[in-house]
Parts: C-alpha cells; structure tokens; sequence
C-alpha cells in the first residue's frame, strides 16, 4: 500500500465529527417533538420489535442494558413506552403506549425532514453510498452484526413512509 492510499489521521475521530454534525442536524429538527435522535431511535426499535425483551431491544440497538434502562426511563415517565411483565415471572416486555405510538409517528414526519435534508445537502447517491460502507464495516468489526443489521434494517423500514 502507497503512503497516498494510506488513511491519515484518526478513524475514531473522524467518525465522532460525523457523528457529531449529522445529530446535530436530526436533533434540530426532531427537537421540535421533544424528542432526541436517541429516543426517536428506540421508540422506532421498539416500534418494530415490540413487545420485546430489554435484552433483546438492547442488542439490536448495540447498547449495554443499564444504557437501554437508562434511556428507557424519561419515555416511560412521559408514558409513551410500557415496560410490563413478560411470558413468565422473570421476564419483562418493552412497548410502546397507544401515546408513545402516537409520538412516534408525530416524530416520524420530522425524522423524515431530516432525512431528506440531508440527501439534498450530500446527494442521494454520496448517502447510499456512505450507508453501504457503513454497514460493511459493521459486518466486518461484529460477528453477530447480521441479526442486528436486520433489526436496523427493520426498524429503518418502519421509520419510512
């Protein structure tokens, strides 16, 4: 490999500035439900897998439990998600409330204005061509990425008109 073809800088870096510009953007736009890019984010998994386990909502969005605890709670408070009891004594069942439906579908609209904000800003084609890399390099960093690729891909769906 050339020096010309080698990365420069840091990978970590370079994905966190990303990170950091494409939120800002969903943020604005979402903040107009009092939602945050996270929770519109869960409440679209939830959406999808629901009822579902919090271990299994947990490694679909890749997060840690007490994360997935953590996040879950300001939705509850708002009464837009249920946590319940499960099958059997042990387990608990994530989903959304008939208002945490509604919020979602309210924030679904303003999702889709970001999304479609930022294909115009960057080309539909430069978008699906990142999304591709992106979940390559998924594939490549986590075995178990085809069962949560699917999960993303679901909850995507759902998200689209």
């Amino acid at each position: 490999m050339s020096d010309t073809s080698k990365p420069r800088g840091c990978t970590n870096f370079k994905l966190r500035q990303i990170t950091r510009l494409v939120t800002q953007r969903y943020d604005t736009e979402l903040g107009k439900t009092g939602l945050k890019t996270t929770q519109y984010s869960l409440l679209s998994h939830i959406h999808s897998l629901g009822p579902v386990r919090p271990g299994e909502l947990a490694r679909a969005m890749r997060m840690d439990a007490s994360t997935l605890t953590r996040n879950l709670r300001p939705l509850q408070d708002a009464g837009w998600v249920e946590v319940a009891a499960g099958d059997d004594a042990r387990s608990r069942s994530v989903q959304l409330t008939e208002s945490g439906r509604a919020k979602r579908q309210e924030a679904q609209r303003h999702w889709r204005m970001a999304q479609e904000a930022l294909n115009e800003r960057l080309g539909v084609e430069h978008v699906a061509a990142l999304h591709a890399l992106l979940d390559d390099t998924v594939r490549l960093l986590d075995a178990d990425a085809g069962a949560a690729a699917d999960a993303d891909a679901d909850a995507a769906t759902a998200a689209r008109p």
